[in-house]
């Protein structure tokens, strides 16, 4: 039997605690995967059940019609597993109320966008999703394809301004460096060139604040959906599985109304950059360390990389000494206490996140995890013997039989396999983009 609205849930499942069939939708979520499902729209959720009204989201997947093949037939609804060391909490999350597949249904996009009750579209959609060339600006023929974001969010933004409506807050969710800085960058350079009408207009009513999200969301396997299963008695295609932390940290610079997310826990600020560089540097620049590091040594998840002596020492040296000094921390905020929870959190054993999907993009995520760092202490005449390590160990990763999934795969796989490897990847003119300049071949 599957999940849907008419489950009797078990007593041990968390039910939502509001009226879902009388809440309108006010927020589109662009990319909805399991990271959204387990973060954003839990603290959704939360504020729903706290009395919030009218912020259901409407999911759009831009390709994929997977994850509305999940949801859909089920009524929209859910599963989370929070698991620790001292077992599982199965929850429902009902603040999802359909997903659409934009490249079979962009009017239904379109229109969910224009709709008068939207007031935030907010991105999961990863680094590559924003479609930047390696200098920083938007590739402008990729974003003029079928399955551009920015097409979508263009056209709804123009049927606002036709209609009389108010702008939009654009919410970007992803590992950016200045996220929402970047993401109105590059919505004004795809106006400028195709809507040069809407600038003015996007720049007088919409806004785009920076976030900061946390929280380790592996990717859903059949064993979790049986176990979900197991507890829930029916079947949940789209359950989520995550840790019992989660922080969302967002700059308080919206265009209309939004949800009382604070009072699920997250943190409005007027600065979210001490908290976003630490995320990116520290947790992030870790992740990957221990991806191509722990794949080297013959891992297979985090737990396991963390619990190799040889590798602990090297994040360890990573997140303290490497990437902390880098950051202008905000007002107790406690970088050490950062690093303690890091550690512990990546040694959870009940979290089974695979190093191969850290590994995902590498590209794309090395500049900002990795090489602002190394810039950082490159300027003071210093270097990071971790994030070197880091960096000799992707280079072996695309060297090495594992697949490599990376809008640059070929290019990559190409220019790793010389001599000149690092100059080639790193160089002038190489293919990541990187203020740091590597010393020594590899």
């Amino acid at each position: 039997m599957r999940l849907s609205a008419e489950t009797s849930l078990p007593p041990s499942v968390q039910a939502p605690g509001y009226d879902r069939a009388a809440q309108a939708a006010g927020i589109v979520h662009i990319g909805i995967g399991a990271f959204h499902r387990a973060h954003q729209a839990v603290y959704t959720d939360d504020a729903l059940a706290a009395g919030d009204r009218d912020w259901s989201i409407v999911g759009v997947s831009l390709r994929s019609g997977d994850v509305a093949a999940q949801l859909n037939p089920q009524d929209g609804l859910y599963t989370v597993s929070t698991r620790s060391a001292a077992g599982t909490q199965l929850r429902l999350i009902g603040a999802v109320r359909k997903v659409l597949v934009a490249a079979a249904e962009s009017q239904a996009v379109i229109d969910a966008i224009a709709a008068p009750t939207t007031h935030i579209v907010s991105f999961t959609v990863t680094e590559k999703g924003y479609l930047r060339r390696s200098d920083g600006a938007l590739d402008l023929a990729a974003a003029s394809s079928p399955s551009s974001l920015y097409r979508f969010l263009a056209a709804g933004l123009a049927a606002r301004k036709a209609a009389g409506l108010r702008g939009l807050t654009l919410l970007s969710c992803d590992n950016l460096a200045g996220n929402g800085a970047v993401l109105r960058r590059l919505m004004r350079e795809y106006l400028a060139a195709e809507h040069p009408g809407l600038v003015d207009w996007f720049d007088a009513n919409c806004t785009c604040p920076a976030t900061m999200i946390d929280r380790i969301v592996p990717a859903t396997t059949d064993a979790d959906r049986a176990a979900a299963e197991a507890a829930l008695g029916a079947r949940d295609e789209g359950a989520v599985v995550t840790e019992g932390f989660g922080q969302w940290v967002i700059e308080d610079d919206f265009a209309g109304p939004r949800p009382r997310w604070e009072d699920a826990g997250a943190e409005l600020v007027a600065d979210v950059a001490p908290y976003e560089t630490a995320k990116l540097r520290m947790l992030n620049g870790a992740h990957s360390a221990l991806a191509y590091i722990g794949l080297g040594r013959g891992h297979d998840y985090v737990h396991q990389a963390i619990a190799d002596p040889e590798i602990r020492p090297v994040i360890d040296r990573l997140m303290r000494e490497e990437a902390a000094p880098t950051i202008d921390a905000a007002p107790g905020q406690n970088l050490a206490a950062y690093a303690d929870a890091l550690l512990g959190r990546f040694a959870n054993p009940a979290l089974h996140h695979r190093l191969i999907q850290i590994a995902m993009d590498g590209s794309q995520k090395i500049p900002q995890r990795w090489l602002e760092t190394l810039a950082w202490h490159q300027a003071r005449g210093a270097r990071c013997p971790s994030l070197e390590a880091a960096i000799a160990a992707w280079i072996a990763f695309l060297r090495s039989q594992h697949p490599v999934d990376d809008p640059l795969a070929d290019k990559l796989r190409e220019a790793a396999a010389g001599p000149d490897a690092i100059t080639r990847l790193f160089g002038e003119g190489g293919l990541v983009a990187s203020e740091w300049q590597p010393l020594t071949s590899a």
